[in-house]
């Protein structure tokens, strides 16, 4: 199914391997830039009225802004355990070096909070779910654990044959249990053991007020947007973990997230009671995850 949702690899003019905005998703909120600096390249940007958050996905480099100089130590790839992010304010230039795929997660803001780095060590690593509802979730950005102005960015594993995202939730209204939040899914998969790509599936499907329908095949370099409704399962195909950034942000007064389950399936949870967590899970890097 091809949808306006899904933004296939290759879309984006270089440097960029991705380059969403509000204005290209149709939202007001969030973004997502995926900088390709290939062996060693350097571009200028600037904030504007966004915060942002930057990490790489395989590589590293640097971050300068004024007077600071923030590392971005290497990374392998988006399977090597958590990386270090440089979080920036509103209303200013900056500069990456480096090499690689560098990720910068935006989000409007309209507070100035200071510019910081959070090293890979610090991420909080939660895991999630149990038999193959089992996941890895590294929670560099999120309300509880890193202070923003509105912007929420994780990543998430999904071991190869596992679903993720589910059961299928939504986060598209402001009250005591939810949150009104943008989200976007930019996915990388591993190859198989004979070097063979690997893919996914993706699921984003509305109620009867609001429709929408989205069941993508995704592979690396893939974006799926979910303006609103309830999204997932996220299904990683036997011998293919999927790796997924999610970027978050909304218009409401509180930065928060709060979801709903699709009540159908809501059921699930209570039986993961039972189950152990994926023995494959924490993935053991040299990152020490």
């Amino acid at each position: 199914m091809n949808s306006s949702w899904y933004i296939p690899a290759g879309s984006a003019d270089a440097p960029y391997s991705v380059a969403v905005t509000p204005e290209s998703a149709g939202w007001s909120e969030c973004g997502l830039h995926v900088l390709d600096l290939g062996t060693d390249g350097t571009v200028a940007l600037q904030t504007g009225d966004t915060e942002v958050m930057i990490l790489p996905l395989a590589g590293g480099g640097s971050v300068e802004c004024a007077d600071d100089v923030f590392e971005l130590g290497t990374r392998t790839s988006v399977f090597d355990g958590p990386a270090d992010m440089v979080y920036l304010g509103v209303g200013q230039s900056y500069v990456v070096t480096g090499h690689g795929r560098i990720a910068v997660c935006a989000a409007r803001a309209s507070r100035s909070l200071p510019n910081r780095r959070r090293a890979a060590a610090d991420v909080p690593v939660e895991l999630r779910g149990a038999g193959n509802c089992s996941r890895q979730v590294h929670n560099f950005g999120t309300a509880d654990t890193f202070e923003a102005d509105s912007l929420i960015a994780c990543e998430v594993i999904t071991p190869g044959g596992n679903w993720s995202s589910y059961p299928a939730h939504k986060h598209d209204e402001d009250s005591y249990v939810e949150s009104q939040l943008e989200e976007i899914y930019y996915f990388e998969i591993d190859d198989s053991p004979a070097g063979t790509p690997g893919f996914g599936y993706h699921r984003v499907f509305g109620t009867p007020a609001r429709p929408i329908e989205v069941l993508e095949e995704v592979r690396t370099g893939d974006v799926v947007l979910v303006p609103h409704g309830y999204h997932g399962p996220s299904i990683a195909a036997p011998g293919h973990h999927m790796y997924y950034l999610n970027v978050m942000a909304g218009s409401g007064p509180e930065r928060a997230w709060r979801i709903c389950d699709n009540p159908d399936h809501t059921w699930l949870r209570a039986s993961w009671d039972h189950q152990e967590i994926d023995p494959r899970l924490p993935m053991r890097t040299n990152r020490g995850v």
